[in-house]
């Protein structure tokens, strides 16, 4: 063999030995754990390939991603005066949640997280991604447990909800709640719709009527916070729940998108809820006694206020006799066609009306049932 042939194995085998040991460098380097340090420790296994979302999943997903800049995180304070100073200070007092409702800075809540800013006893912020916000008080509405607050914030951060309907919802149909349970801001849960049409009270004990009762985890933190239909629409506002510990147990409560699109314009213009009145007054303890002496349900009406529209309907009040025989007015039944059995469900039901609106009412006196037409008045100044 000559000497150039020799050289020339030589080289390849040499060739083919660097390649080796150069691609199985690259490789390692590559491989999950690769490159410089010491070798995998007995029972490492490599990471699996990127996961691949099914459609509801990326659905989920892209609600959340969708509706969370819309969400904020509500933190309040109450005042307090040191007893030895006299100095005024604030104390962390709650969390909550709320949504951007405009572009406008408006940030839709429950009453109850803001009920000290409300009764003047302290101060709220609102924190939207990682930016904290001063807030003003618009306006509240205790019998639906609805507020509003404004921020002052850049155009780019107000990012107003979808709204969507709550007269066409169907039990069964799926629903999201994005909230700050327990201070854990931008939490997202999922449910259906368990029931529609409960009743829960609100802080003032005034019925809250046509409720949406979802079994998405909803805990202390979440009230204020949207809960939302599978397209990310605003179909109510996380409420209350039913639980014997306090924490979600599958029962919670929402507001309904209706009422809070009827309430909350409300609040933005004049501060309040222009609640309609039928001209009547009542009597709680009366009415109760009346009632189950006389075997019917209703609200007993105790007089009737001169030129409004119950006079006009012909509604009587309740006398009293020289000798103190109760003489029962009219007891309104229905509003209607829908049931009330208290003062608490007449002023739920009319929250549902505007000034100037007519309603049916369903009354009962002497024995004989009968139906008249009441237009509703504007409230006194």
């Amino acid at each position: 063999m000559s000497r150039t042939r020799a050289f020339f194995l030589f080289s390849l085998v040499v060739g083919v030995v660097l390649g080796l040991l150069i691609s199985t460098g690259i490789q390692r380097a590559l491989s999950p754990g690769g490159g410089a340090g010491p070798e995998s420790p007995p029972g490492a296994r490599a990471a699996a390939s990127a996961p691949v979302y099914d459609e509801d999943e990326r659905r989920t997903i892209e609600l959340f991603e969708t509706a969370a800049p819309s969400v904020a995180y509500i933190t309040t304070e109450v005042r307090q005066i040191d007893f030895w100073t006299r100095n005024v200070f604030e104390v962390p007092r709650g969390t909550g949640s709320g949504f951007l409702w405009d572009d406008q800075g408006h940030v839709v809540t429950n009453y109850h997280v803001v009920e000290d800013v409300a009764q003047g006893r302290g101060s709220a912020k609102v924190t939207l991604g990682d930016d904290d916000f001063d807030t003003t008080l618009v306006g509240h509405a205790e019998d639906q447990d609805l507020a509003v607050l404004r921020i002052d914030a850049p155009p780019e951060r107000l990012v107003p909800i979808r709204i969507g309907t709550s007269g066409d919802l169907r039990v069964g149909q799926k629903v999201n709640a994005i909230g700050n349970p327990f201070g854990y801001d931008y939490t997202l849960t999922t449910g259906i719709v368990s029931a529609l049409g409960r009743t829960i009270p609100a802080v003032t004990g005034i019925t809250i009527f046509d409720v949406i009762q979802t079994d998405a985890a909803i805990n202390p933190g979440n009230s204020g916070g949207p809960l939302l239909d599978s397209g990310g629409r605003l179909i109510g506002v996380n409420t209350q729940i039913a639980s014997p510990s306090g924490a979600s147990a599958g029962i919670g409560f929402a507001v309904p998108v209706d009422t809070v699109s009827r309430i909350v314009p409300d609040l933005i213009q004049y501060g309040r809820v222009v609640r309609p009145v039928l001209g009547v007054y009542f009597h709680d303890r009366l009415s109760a006694v009346v009632t189950r002496r006389l075997g019917v349900e209703g609200v007993l009406v105790r007089a009737v206020a001169p030129g409004g529209g119950a006079a006009a309907a012909g509604l009587e009040g309740t006398e009293v006799t020289r000798r103190g025989r109760v003489v029962p007015g009219h007891i309104i039944q229905k509003i209607d066609g829908k049931k009330v059995s208290s003062q608490a469900d007449l002023l739920g039901r009319l929250g549902g009306y505007r000034p100037g609106d007519t309603v049916t009412l369903t009354v009962w006196r002497d024995g004989e049932t009968s139906e008249v037409e009441v237009r509703l008045q504007a409230p006194s100044p």
